[in-house]
């Protein structure tokens, strides 16, 4: 029901614009033929080396693997980094994707134990990691962090841990899904962000419009050990080239837009300020994408969005729970979408949105 209503929608309010197939295939075969390029046989070919190594060079790192998925990424480096370590604690906040939204992965197969740090509505920092006396093998952070509407930690902060884990011999490892959301608040390089972690994972489909899946970047040496371990675990597909095309033909142009998607954020928050019944988290952007709270039930939010998409073609996104009874909350990226968006389309949006909650 809700995949059909959305389907039916033409305005949407979050996100890129996503090709469909045919469109999506077309592109990506003239992209093939303008660059000659031929397929990797099991991750060996030009196309796909170069590719890695240009995100390596970008982010600072000696070595880059593609891997099909962050799902088989994340947990795999963390284990071989408490395999060589012999000690199986790894700290991360709770809002970690690999403690929510991948089905106790890490706990199941019996990788590692998780330290919770931190308090779970705000970034971790270095005092909550010194909080645990026990020793600790690596330590997670995620940039930007997602389930917290994209917040991310001060720089001094971040160069605090940096330099604490280094003096710890801590493996710090980020979890850099959204990484390319976060230079133009930062206003430094990639490079310049992953200085001083160990291991870093990015995503080829989170702002990149890719088809999916990741690149774990480290020294030569993890690499390789990693590289081994994701073949142990059906990861060794045949041909990567469908991936890597379709990220590497827009990889260039999605990552000079960060600036104007941020840009855009700033202008959005201002648009929302004129609404009180709304509270945006962060209470001021930090990457391009937010949490918008109502002050109405979850159930009632899915009443008010699937009328909106019904009556006017809208699509909101997808409403979620709140601590409080009477509130939720709609995640939103700012992306090709509401860069496009007229302001006063906006507006119109959030008066039609402002009057519903109100009746």
């Amino acid at each position: 029901m809700t995949a059909s209503l959305r389907e039916q929608c033409h305005t949407f309010l979050s996100g890129n614009r996503e090709a469909q197939p045919a469109e999506l295939f077309a592109a990506m075969a003239k992209w093939c033929e303008q660059h000659d390029v031929m397929h990797d046989i099991y991750g060996e070919g030009a196309t796909i080396q170069a590719f890695e190594q240009k995100i390596a060079q970008l982010l600072g790192f000696e070595s880059a693997l593609f891997v099909i998925s962050g799902t088989m990424t994340q947990p795999t480096a963390l284990q071989l980094v408490c395999q060589q370590r012999r000690c199986f604690n790894v700290a991360m906040h709770e809002t970690c994707h690999i403690m929510n939204h991948e089905a106790q992965g890490y706990q199941q197969q019996r990788r590692f134990h998780v330290l919770p740090v931190g308090n779970p509505y705000r970034p971790w920092l270095l005092e909550d990691l010194k909080a645990w006396p026990d020793e600790i093998a690596a330590a997670v952070y995620e940039l930007p962090m997602r389930e917290l509407g994209g917040q991310l930690p001060t720089w001094d902060n971040l160069e605090a841990i940096k330099s604490y884990c280094h003096a710890q011999n801590i493996h710090l490892y980020m979890d850099g899904a959204r990484l390319w959301e976060s230079a133009a608040y930062y206003e430094c390089s990639y490079a310049q962000i992953a200085q001083g972690f160990s291991s870093v994972y990015v995503s080829l489909y989170k702002g990149i419009n890719g088809l999916g899946g990741s690149i774990l970047l480290g020294d030569a040496g993890f690499i390789e050990k990693a590289r081994l371990w994701m073949r142990r675990q059906g990861g060794n597909v045949y041909h990567r080239t469908p991936y890597i095309v379709s990220a590497a033909m827009q990889f260039d142009e999605r990552i000079a837009r960060m600036g104007e998607l941020f840009a855009r954020t700033q202008q959005v928050y201002q648009i929302f300020r004129n609404y009180p019944d709304f509270t945006l988290n962060p209470h001021e952007p930090q990457a391009n994408m937010f949490h918008w709270y109502l002050p109405i039930s979850y159930e009632k939010a899915l009443v008010l969005r699937d009328n909106l998409a019904k009556t006017k073609g809208i699509w909101l996104g997808h409403p979620q729970t709140a601590p409080q009874p009477e509130q939720c909350f709609i995640e939103c990226y700012v992306g090709d979408r509401l860069l496009a968006m007229a302001d006063h389309d906006l507006i119109d949006i959030l008066e039609w949105v402002n009057h519903h909650v109100r009746e």
